[in-house]
């Protein structure tokens, strides 16, 4: 039987990996062909085929490709040229999408903000990439404003749609350029290695960083993974997640776009509408994260959940502890785990189905996807090596840091590394020296085990920074919001488990200053106006003083193993749901309830 298994399961990589290499080999081939060039193909050959659907609004391929041009011209109008930056706040809608298909069109690249930041981390996000314009989504313009006296420079603010002041408003301005192909003129020449799109990470620490995409990444995302799925015209695919992630907006956006299919898009996911629309507008895909998949399966008995047209769904995160359960109760027909990031070099798919792995790269396979797991010291957050100063494989279900091969060879974009607009965040994501003097490895940031079969798990994140709500949180960022409220003389901020919920949510322990009263509402109403929801601490915990080593870096292991149960603490320890105005003191009672999941957090 295992004899019969692995057959399969090699099948099933074979099938898969030269469905995607087919659809990929061509780009390098074609260097002078862009994902634009695509797009204006798509228009002329599928015309009045749906192409992106909502409940605001419908665009057919020529409308899509029509209005990018008007926003192509648009940019040409206001000066932009090939390298300018332009930053989007917008949710998740169709004219997104044309809003930087257009841009780039013409050389412009088009940062895809966080729609949920405000105030300082906004403005540190845009003052990354230096726009020469910002468009602001009407119903985002107060959360803009907190941001905007923090913003360098002098960009042009444009509105999308009617808003709360007289600014100018681009959905006005575009109306004045025609749809039309663009003439020789007005087109630029544009490259594969020209840099398209910036799309932020947090990384392992730190405040937001801006990935360098260029316009070959977006079409290896997008067809590398139309391949994976076998996506055809007739697929429609249902987003749900946000836009400005590789995830939503170029992964799942393109696969069925670069085959004539159809994209489905919600603002944002709700568990009570997702199989109502999935079975209305008649998805055959979707793209998931871990979290929405628990959403789903902890929520009610919903009457359209096996009525679907769902042949696979595509994403990360799902859990061995779930998986399973998800595809037996929805009737998903495939899952498809997948593994990479919006900047590394570093992709696996789990074609196979094996519950709970994020992939495998198969031994014919392994020349061209060249990675590796390496022995990783958590308690000094680096890699280890040996006397010969090279670093050391993880053995066999070892936890070790997921490394891959950085190849500058035209002949093997994907295994190059673009970078970030900071140097200093570039350079510590690469590892020297690896296995042998002068190799160059892409550091993922992510602890991973690999078993004997050679299939990969998830472990966790090094460094500082931890995953909830889908979304990454840089706990140097959540302890410098804390530390500016006043009383605060003192924070550091970690994740901690909570049963049956993804990731990890956010904690801080802070030291207050007792000759002043401390105001646990008033921190709480800070929190909510400094940052997004996902990076609010949940758990509060105070304290006299917080340990540190020798070269005053704070100690977390404790904290964490005490987290926020009050039987392992001595000091006082809150709970602040999202939406409450204070922080409560957890006893055992309250502790119970929120590891039950009675809380919903």
């Amino acid at each position: 039987m295992a004899v019969i298994e692995r057959i399969k399961s090699e099948v099933a990589y074979l099938r898969g990996a030269l469905r995607a290499l087919r659809r990929t080999i061509s780009i390098a081939k074609n260097p002078d062909r862009t994902f634009p060039d695509v797009v204006e193909d798509l228009g002329r050959r599928y015309g009045d085929r749906p192409a992106l659907i909502s409940d605001r609004e419908t665009l057919s391929y020529r409308d899509y490709n029509g209005r990018a041009n008007r926003y192509a011209r648009w940019a040409l109008a206001h000066g932009i040229q090939k390298g300018d930056s332009v930053a989007l706040i917008m949710p998740n809608r169709p004219e997104y999408l044309v809003i930087w298909l257009g841009i780039i069109r013409i050389g412009g690249v088009v940062a895809l903000v966080n729609t949920n930041l405000t105030a300082g981390s906004l403005a540190h996000s845009i003052n990354l990439v230096r726009p020469r314009h910002i468009i602001v989504a009407a119903d985002l313009e107060e959360a803009f404003e907190t941001a905007e006296d923090q913003i360098s420079g002098s960009p042009k603010v444009w509105l999308h749609g009617h808003g709360r002041t007289d600014r100018d408003r681009i959905d006005v301005a575009v109306e004045d350029h025609s749809p039309e192909p663009l003439a020789a003129h007005e087109r630029v020449k544009l490259h594969t290695n020209d840099q398209a799109l910036y799309v932020y990470t947090s990384g392992t620490t730190g405040l937001p960083k801006a990935a360098n995409i260029n316009h070959y990444r977006i079409q290896s995302i997008a067809n590398g993974f139309s391949g994976a799925m076998a996506a055809t015209a007739q697929d429609r695919m249902y987003v749900c997640l946000p836009l400005y992630h590789t995830t939503g907006g170029v992964l799942a956006a393109g696969t069925v776009l670069t085959v004539g299919g159809s994209v489905v898009i919600r603002e944002r996911f709700s568990a009570q509408q997702f199989w109502d629309d999935v079975v209305g507008y008649e998805c055959t895909l979707f793209q998931y994260v871990g979290e929405l998949c628990r959403y789903l399966l902890n929520g009610p008995t919903h009457p359209l959940e096996t009525k679907h047209k769902v042949r696979l769904c595509c994403g990360n995160g799902l859990r061995p502890d779930i998986w399973t359960a998800f595809k037996t109760r929805f009737r998903i027909p495939q899952i498809l785990e997948f593994y990479g990031a919006t900047e590394g070099n570093a992709v696996l798919f789990n074609f196979d189905g094996k519950a709970g792995s994020i992939g495998r790269v198969p031994k014919w396979l392994e020349k061209r996807f060249i990675m590796d797991v390496v022995q990783f010291d958590v308690d000094r957050e680096r890699v280890e090596r040996g006397s010969d100063g090279l670093c050391r494989r993880s053995a066999p279900n070892e936890p070790g840091e997921l490394i891959s091969l950085i190849v500058n060879d035209p002949s093997k974009p994907s295994q190059r590394f673009e970078g970030y607009t900071d140097q200093m965040a570039t350079d510590a994501k690469i590892l020297k020296d690896v296995f042998e003097k002068g190799d160059v490895w892409f550091r993922t940031g992510d602890l991973v085990r690999k078993d004997e079969l050679g299939y990969y798990y998830f472990v966790d994140r090094i460094g500082d920074t931890f995953r909830w709500k889908g979304e990454n949180v840089a706990t140097s960022e959540v302890a410098e919001v804390i530390t500016t409220f006043p009383g605060v003389k003192e924070a550091v901020v970690y994740g901690v488990r909570v049963e049956g919920r993804e990731g990890r949510a956010g904690m801080a322990t802070i030291v207050v200053d007792d000759d002043i009263g401390f105001d646990l509402a008033a921190l709480k109403r800070h929190l909510r106006q400094q940052l997004p929801i996902y990076a609010r601490p949940l758990f509060l915990r105070v304290t006299a003083a917080i340990e540190a080593t020798g070269t005053f870096k704070q100690r977390k292991v404790n904290l964490v193993k005490d987290a926020f149960d009050p039987e392992r603490n001595s000091d006082p320890i809150f709970f602040g749901a999202a939406d409450t105005d204070d922080f409560v003191p957890i006893d055992d009672a309250l502790y119970r309830r929120i590891q039950s999941g009675e809380i919903r957090l």
